[in-house]
């Protein structure tokens, strides 16, 4: 092994969190912002990129290269480490962001990889390496919601993932195919062909309101979907709002859009 042993368990339903166990020495490394509470004999530190063995070995250029991979996918060059500095077992817990599903990954169990959407990654032992996967196929980079780059996790160490709303874990046999809404995409296994197609038929594309893409996946491995992507969320939240233009869509009356016009808070 060479990530740290961890141990962990996963509260709530929700809005979870997970509670990680130390050994005396052990250390976890989480995104900046995740962090909810800790015991004493924890010290929290700083670090530049990631802190995983294969950076620590790399030197100043190494971990520079890495912290600048980090900036393109949209996250910060720190990340913050959590080392049990003391005696007996102490505990560290993170938080999800928003409500969904905390997901534990063995690197080991999934052939050392898995490639995840840029925001999901919450938390993992440390020897993990946390960076990018640039996509070779321009249909993938131009529509397939996550760009040209996604975040890939490569060790033998335990991982943890956060996706919206209930996440449901599909096994691809060889040759299987199917096909995910690009937002729904929350990761998947290296051996996983993943690639963009466009909505078959012009009424579908136009009127159906699915979008002109979706992602198509082909085994064999491991595919992670999630029910609600933050995207979807925060656009009925911002269509819903007065402020961003929204309306009432019709709450408590029977004329519903129609009484909005007529008492003039359609306008």
């Amino acid at each position: 092994m060479n990530a740290h042993e961890i141990d962990f368990q996963i509260f709530g339903e929700e809005m979870q969190y997970v509670e990680i166990e130390l050994d005396p020495y052990e250390t976890v490394i989480a995104e900046a912002g995740s962090f909810m509470m800790m015991d004493d004999s924890i010290e929290m530190a700083t670090i530049f990129g990631d802190g995983s063995h294969r950076e620590e070995n790399s030197g100043l250029w190494g971990k520079v290269l890495s912290a600048g991979k980090r900036l393109i996918t949209g996250e910060s060059l720190f990340m913050t480490a959590f080392t049990h500095a003391g005696t007996g077992k102490k505990r560290v817990s993170f938080a999800s962001p928003y409500p969904g599903r905390i997901i534990p990954l063995d690197l080991s169990e999934h052939g050392g990889k898995v490639i995840c959407q840029k925001d999901a990654f919450l938390c993992a032992a440390k020897g993990v390496s946390v960076g990018i996967e640039f996509s070779k196929r321009l249909g993938r980079g131009f529509f397939g919601g996550e760009g040209f780059i996604m975040q890939k996790l490569e060790g033998d160490g335990l991982s943890f993932l956060h996706a919206g709303g209930t996440v449901t874990r599909k096994e691809l046999a060889i040759g299987e195919t199917m096909r995910v809404d690009t937002g729904c995409l929350v990761g998947f296994t290296q051996d996983v062909d993943y690639d963009i197609e466009m909505v078959r038929g012009v009424r579908n594309a136009i009127f159906g309101g699915e979008g002109l893409f979706y992602a198509r996946l082909q085994g064999p491995g491991s595919v992670w979907v999630q029910s609600l992507p933050f995207s979807r969320l925060a656009d009925r939240v911002l269509r819903a709002s007065k402020h961003y233009g929204g309306g009432k869509k019709g709450e408590g009356s029977v004329l519903g859009g129609l009484g909005d016009l007529l008492d003039g808070d359609g306008w």
